[in-house]
């Protein structure tokens, strides 16, 4: 078994953009705007991750910190202030915001180019018609590097995704056609889920059901892709029963230190496309 660990895909990725970014001069370097609304504890853990992470590779962060009685004029007026801001090439919105908050009316107000979680719906509008303007989810680019980066192609490959979400299944299974695979959508009203997965050459899983794949899910030659984040009583877990599976297949990404760890380095890697050309 091959564990797809993402901590050196995201050291990878890491070091393109540090190596980029050390031949610009400080000033010049672009800067990525956290938008924060409130004091929430999981947005705060993320704005520190984020910019532990920003300093570690001299990337500029700043955050624009705004109080719960906000207005969405307010953040709409704050948002076009970002777009317009030539030293800004990036805008994160922490979701979801406020109750009173306008969301939808904030996300689509964050420009196509600097909006580098694929937050703006034109921007879901390009993966889907594979517009190479398009900025992918953070989530779906994270499990093609991870799978490019071990050297698993897609050509012609059987793929199951157990996920429609607009924000991760649907648009993954587009970037999967794209590299040549066929691959079949499935989701909690599937049936014979089972017998389906376990046919297929990868796996890609998310539904948020903590240690819910078991073995039978899967053969001794899957490739098992978990996206899922969860905690029960024994900690954090995935959605795949990890212990009972990762000794039956070919692969399988652990959590925690799969796919989320690669999730929030391309992120940043939209910040700074350039260095990946």
């Amino acid at each position: 078994m091959m564990e797809l660990r993402g901590k050196a895909v995201a050291d990878a990725l890491k070091e393109k953009i540090k190596k980029f970014l050390d031949k610009m001069d400080e000033k010049e370097r672009p800067q990525l705007a956290v938008v924060r609304v409130g004091e929430r504890s999981d947005d705060l853990a993320y704005e520190r991750m984020v910019m532990k992470n920003c300093a570690a590779l001299g990337l500029p962060v700043r955050v624009e910190a705004m109080n719960e009685q906000v207005t969405t004029d307010e953040i709409l007026e704050l948002i076009d202030a970002l777009n317009g801001d030539d030293a800004v090439r990036g805008i994160l919105v922490f979701r979801p915001l406020p109750v009173g908050i306008d969301e939808q009316a904030v996300i689509e107000a964050v420009s196509v180019e600097k909006d580098v979680d694929c937050m703006n719906p034109q921007n879901l509008q390009y993966v889907m018609v594979s517009d190479e303007r398009a900025i992918p989810p953070c989530t779906p680019e994270a499990v093609m590097r991870i799978l490019s980066y071990y050297g698993f192609s897609l050509e012609g490959k059987n793929v199951v995704i157990v996920n429609r979400s607009g924000v991760i299944g649907r648009p993954l299974s587009i970037m999967m056609l794209e590299q040549n695979a066929t691959v079949t959508v499935c989701h909690s009203r599937t049936k014979n889920l089972a017998r389906i997965t376990s046919q297929a050459d990868i796996v890609v899983v998310g539904v948020g059901r903590p240690r819910f794949f078991g073995a039978e899910y899967f053969n001794e030659n899957s490739i098992v892709i978990d996206i899922g984040i969860n905690f029960d009583e024994r900690g954090a877990c995935g959605d795949v029963d990890y212990d009972a599976v990762a000794p039956a297949v070919r692969a399988i990404t652990p959590v925690p230190g799969g796919v989320g760890t690669v999730t929030s380095t391309v992120l940043l890697s939209h910040v700074l496309p350039e260095a990946f050309l």
